[in-house]
């Protein structure tokens, strides 16, 4: 048997159990304590209340909300983008509420405000958590001249399903991946201290589990066991709390039967008691009143009831709240010590903020879409492209090829920019065929869009495509979703490219048998299994932001080597999701020796479990493209892989040490990736986990010897009884490229 090293789990609650000594010892509490002493019952009910309306929704600022503010019954609006509304409103909680307690005005700003960065999945796949906090920083800077001093991002949520729209939102399949990056997002819209007028408060979302809905279906349910849950699903969220994250937000979904608006365990014991998290959760807009669609309440009172006895602290958009929490105290049915710790949690964020002290925002219009923030977020998109073929070296372009630029996205100002961008414009895109046109003269450029967007059906502009085509060198094929085709709400059956692109793309290949470069701007990965042989270049763009087409041509004419690894496993077809590297082996796993594929299965065979493993018979046990992979247009080659000890005790380290030689004749990065499997344990464990991962900036011919080091508390995970320990027995350790290109050592934990 495995000796099991745990580290056990030391919990306190913070529900109620704060002594009124421990309060009146730290400065800040005696500031809330000060307020709260002179609050009355409606005020404090107001603290938890977030109004607002829909992003597109105008008009002028109500008497109604005005007075519902001067009375201390709002704690919060959303998606106020008048200056000077949010001036006014600002000044009337401050000078005329009963206790001049600030608003946080809040606003989804998540992959930029007016400088658009890649989506959140096209920034995963830089694996550069630098970058991603810089992009952050530029979001909250620009976003604080509006008075949105709140965010509801990072989404933090582990997909493993292509099919859910939201998987554009998300840092990928991987909890390490996403950690890393948790942290990142957190810093960048905090800055170094919140009480700067240009920090925005970050909101770790959605707790949990929404990323794993059945069938990619969004809002739909999930089912998730303790220990993958806090193996795979909660690392990201634990991280965001270590880098300072002051809100969380409950999602819409159900946890194994429970709605995470009302969902106690997650709310109460994981995130408080157990994380001692000490910040606010807010609700997902109407999640809390959803609660009576999903079943789990019976009716408005019955919501603000369970949320409230579950941890939510603040409603958005939703008034069960504001309409019943005051009853439910009246009955009885909701201790008043639990609306104090509400409120005292909304308050404590609130002074961090500085808003007490300076609660007016300040105006520096003069950043937004600054030059350092336009370069920052090319720097991004061109880190996030990934290619996935390049056969022959099609690419870069040669000098004074002439290319034909086809498809609906070369020229799609607002389709670039992506999901969830509220206040970007797409007058400030700049597009790939805007791009091409400065950087190739006239003559070299023939362009015949073919569709004029990627749902359309129509083949009246094929011919005009095929004629640009047969006048040119090369094709650029620039393909993909509209950003309405991913995001909330947008989950897809069937994630090839939309209308009539793929038609097109072989009635090109067909009629002229040009050399095709597809170019995939998107909010998820796409299935390629109809064009892959018909296009001799695949680079994923993703929807890159505000810089994209710049990036994007950059890549094409080889001014930036592409350095971009998939932060998701992309997959054959439909029928192979859901699909993640970090799976289990089986009972039978799948081997390449003993694969049966559907064609190998002789007409009349015998009745029989053939190859006895788990596989796909016609689409086999491979994804298309592995997690982490990513080309360029020089190579790499790991070599000499060493570990310093065959074993490890459980408070030691392990150096893993490595040559990574750049083979080819131009400078490139490399992203070296480090996994480990952990053979035998108390419940099985994945075939590989990514531990560790390096951006390594090789110039050709150059070797580099490299040493990463794995810790003891790298090798721990959570067991059955929900114990986080480390487990002696047999590992493996993996460095490679990707995570099915490596080599490999063995080592033991004693």
């Amino acid at each position: 048997m495995r000796r099991i090293i745990p580290l056990f789990i030391i919990t306190v609650s913070l529900f109620g159990c704060e002594s009124s000594q421990q309060v009146s010892q730290d400065p800040l509490e005696q500031k809330i304590d000060s307020i709260m002493s002179k609050m009355s019952l409606t005020e404090k009910i107001g603290q938890t209340a977030q109004r607002g309306t829909s992003s597109r929704v105008k008009g002028a600022l109500s008497e109604e909300l005005k007075t519902a503010v001067r009375e201390g019954r709002v704690g919060s609006l959303i998606n106020v983008m008048n200056k000077d509304f949010v001036d006014e409103l600002q000044r009337i909680a401050v000078e005329e509420s009963p206790n001049g307690i600030p608003l946080i005005f809040a606003r989804d700003v998540i992959h930029g405000f007016k400088t658009i960065f890649p989506i959140p999945l096209g920034q995963a796949a830089t694996w550069n958590p630098e970058l991603v906090e810089a992009g952050a920083r530029v979001a909250a800077v620009e976003a604080s001249t509006y008075g949105v001093r709140w965010t509801f991002a990072p989404m933090l949520d582990i997909s493993r399903d292509p099919r859910w729209g939201r998987i554009a939102e998300s840092p990928g399949e991987d909890p390490f991946l996403a950690s890393e990056l948790s942290a990142a997002y957190v810093k960048g819209f905090q800055g170094d201290d919140l009480s700067d007028p240009s920090s925005m408060v970050a909101c770790a979302k959605h707790f949990v589990g929404y990323g794993a809905a059945e069938g990619g279906r969004d809002y739909n349910t999930a089912i998730i066991h303790e220990p993958l849950l806090r193996n795979v699903y909660l690392p990201p969220f634990k991280k965001a709390i270590e880098a300072g994250v002051q809100t969380f937000m409950s999602g819409f979904n159900e946890l194994n039967g429970v709605p995470v608006s009302g969902n106690q365990f997650l709310l109460d014991q994981v995130l408080r008691q157990e994380w001692a998290f000490d910040g606010f959760v807010v609700s997902d807009w109407n999640s809390v009143t959803e609660m009576i669609a999903h079943g789990y309440c019976a009716d408005e009172k019955d919501a603000a009831y369970k949320a409230a006895r579950a941890g939510v602290d603040m409603e958005m958009t939703s008034q069960s709240y504001d309409k019943h929490l005051q009853e439910l105290i009246d009955e009885g049915k909701l201790d008043v010590n639990q609306l104090d710790r509400m409120v005292r949690a909304i308050l404590r964020v609130k002074f961090r903020m500085g808003l007490f002290e300076q609660p007016y925002r300040i105006d520096n219009e003069e950043v937004v879409l600054s030059e350092d923030h336009l370069k920052k977020a090319k720097d991004a998109a061109l880190q996030s492209i990934v290619m996935l073929k390049n056969e022959e070296d099609i690419l870069p372009l040669k000098t004074s090829q002439k290319v034909a630029v086809i498809g609906p996205l070369a020229n799609a100002p607002l389709d670039q920019l992506g999901t969830w961008i509220f206040d970007g414009d797409q007058d400030d895109s700049v597009t790939p065929l805007t791009s091409l046109k400065e950087k190739l003269t006239a003559n070299r450029v023939k362009v015949a869009a073919g569709l004029d967007y990627s749902r359309d059906r129509s083949t009246a502009q094929f011919s005009s495509a095929v004629n640009a085509a047969k006048q040119s060198d090369i094709v650029l094929f620039f393909a993909g979703e509209e950003a309405i085709l991913s995001g909330e709400a947008h989950s897809r059956a069937h994630i090839n490219l939309p209308g009539a692109q793929e038609e097109l793309i072989k009635e090109i290949r067909k009629k002229t048998k040009k050399p095709i470069v597809l170019i995939i701007q998107a909010g998820r990965p796409i299935v390629l299994e109809n064009i892959l042989d018909d296009v001799d270049a695949v680079l994923m763009a993703w929807h890159p932001g505000t810089m994209g087409g710049p990036a994007i041509v950059d890549v094409l004419l080889g001014d930036y080597n592409p350095s971009g690894r998939l932060p998701v496993t992309w997959p054959k077809s439909v029928g192979q999701v859901p699909i993640y590297y970090n799976y289990k082996n089986t009972g039978r796993p799948a081997r390449e020796e003993s694969f049966v594929g559907i064609d190998d299965i002789p007409i009349g065979a015998w009745q029989s479990s053939l190859g006895n493993n788990s596989h796909y018979l016609d689409d086999g046990f491979r994804p298309q493209y592995p997690f982490g992979y990513g080309l360029s247009y020089t190579s790499f080659e790991y070599d000499n892989l060493k570990v310093s000890e065959d074993s490890l005790n459980s408070n030691g380290e392990l150096k893993v040490s490595f040559e990574l030689t750049n083979t080819g004749v131009l400078p490139g990065v490399e992203t070296v990736q480090l996994y480990i499997r952990d053979h035998v344990g108390t419940i099985t464990r994945p075939v590989k986990e990514l531990k560790k991962f390096q951006r390594v900036v090789l110039n050709p011919k150059e070797t580099k010897t490299l040493e990463l080091t794995l810790s003891s508390s790298d090798l721990k995970f959570y067991n059955a009884e929900n114990e986080f320990v480390l487990e002696s027995g047999q590992f493996s350790v993996f460095v490679g490229a990707n995570a099915q290109n490596t080599m490999k050592k063995d080592f033991w934990v004693r």
